[in-house]
């Protein structure tokens, strides 16, 4: 049965360097201070490694599609895609939409795999989350193989915990709440209804238990509770790779059980979520194979800096020319799952 490997990556302040001449006025003053010494030489050693780590997923033949934050617009996507195509054999398209509202102007993006799917950029959407400041939109795009079959996805990048994470948890709300409406709309408005596969995912800045993931975007541990549901409700895969990760466990072996880590301490910020036809599979287009849709552990980036998770590699707040470690990554690991095809169209 055909698989399809779905990601998704924050490759963490994916910036153009400092003399970037595409870069939007207003965010070239925003983040003149940040970018000061950030070179062309240390943005394509980033873009190397961000490349690196792509290429080697999905068992080295890189994600079929891959949803990214914290890129600063398409001209270093187009980049990226560039070295990821010299590295896979394949020919990636991309899905992008500006996003002016932002702080510093970062977006969220998808890359495809151009020879398995194409987008209609009709039904290409960046939803606003509403707030009292600027934040990520949701970006929606419909990926459809040759044969027909269509997959939803949704990348997010919710508000992060600054000011406290009880000060900040509103806002998060806000995009739970935006992101669960979204998913009603779809399955009103799509052809399929309430059959419609969709994935969202993206990093929440909150834990699968926190409310702004269970009780506002609705997306729960219980797969009983989604299959059973007449009403939107997205199973959340994190809960998946945590009960592994847990029972794998033995003695002081560490396991990676977050998707990043602050002090030594995980989280699983980077979540994957499934609405109810890709668990049950039955007419729907795909469904979703067990045990998959935690953080992929690229070998290097694991032994880099086992226990604090991928190597901070991007722009320290100040001055990006100072704590760079050309080696790294980002501060994430990316998250995947596995879909097969289903028996419907």
């Amino acid at each position: 049965m055909t698989q399809h490997h779905i990601a998704f990556w924050n490759v963490e302040n994916l910036f153009g360097p400092e003399d970037h001449a595409p870069r939007i006025p207003w965010v070239a003053d925003a983040m003149r201070r940040d970018l000061r010494g950030w070179t062309q030489a240390l943005y394509d050693t980033k873009q190397d490694q961000l490349a690196k780590v792509i290429t080697a997923l999905n068992g080295g033949k890189g994600p079929d599609i891959l949803g990214l934050c914290e890129v600063e617009d398409r001209f270093v996507l187009d980049d990226l895609v560039a070295r990821v195509d010299a590295g896979t054999g394949r020919r990636y398209g991309v899905v992008h939409a500006d996003n002016l509202r932002d702080k510093r102007g970062i977006d969220t993006a998808f890359i495809f795999d151009a020879a398995r799917y194409s987008v209609d950029t009709d039904l290409v959407f960046s939803h606003f989350v509403i707030r009292r400041t600027g934040t990520r939109d949701i970006l929606q795009a419909t990926f459809q193989t040759p044969e027909g079959r269509a997959l939803v996805c949704l990348a997010n990048h919710w508000p992060a915990r600054s000011g406290g994470v009880l000060e900040s948890a509103g806002f998060r709300a806000t995009a739970g709440e935006t992101l669960a409406y979204w998913h009603g709309r779809i399955r009103e408005e799509a052809p399929d209804g309430k059959r419609a596969c969709i994935v969202a995912m993206g990093d929440l800045n909150d834990d699968p238990w926190d409310g702004s993931v269970c009780s506002n975007a609705n997306a729960t541990r219980e797969r009983g509770d989604v299959e059973r549901a007449q009403s939107p409700k997205f199973y959340n895969l994190s809960w998946e790779y945590l009960k592994w990760a847990s029972s794998t466990r033995t003695g002081t072996e560490r396991v990676l059980d977050g998707t990043l880590y602050y002090n030594n301490d995980g989280n699983i910020f980077d979540q994957i979520l499934m609405s109810r036809p890709l668990l049950d599979g039955g007419d729907a287009a795909f469904k979703m194979i067990s045990g998959t849709g935690g953080p992929e552990p690229i070998a290097d980036m694991v032994s880099h800096r086992m226990g604090e998770g991928a190597i901070r590699f991007g722009l320290p707040k100040g001055n990006a020319a100072r704590n760079v470690d050309a080696t790294g990554y980002s501060d994430h690991f990316p998250v995947s799952v596995i879909l097969e095809e289903g028996q419907g169209p």
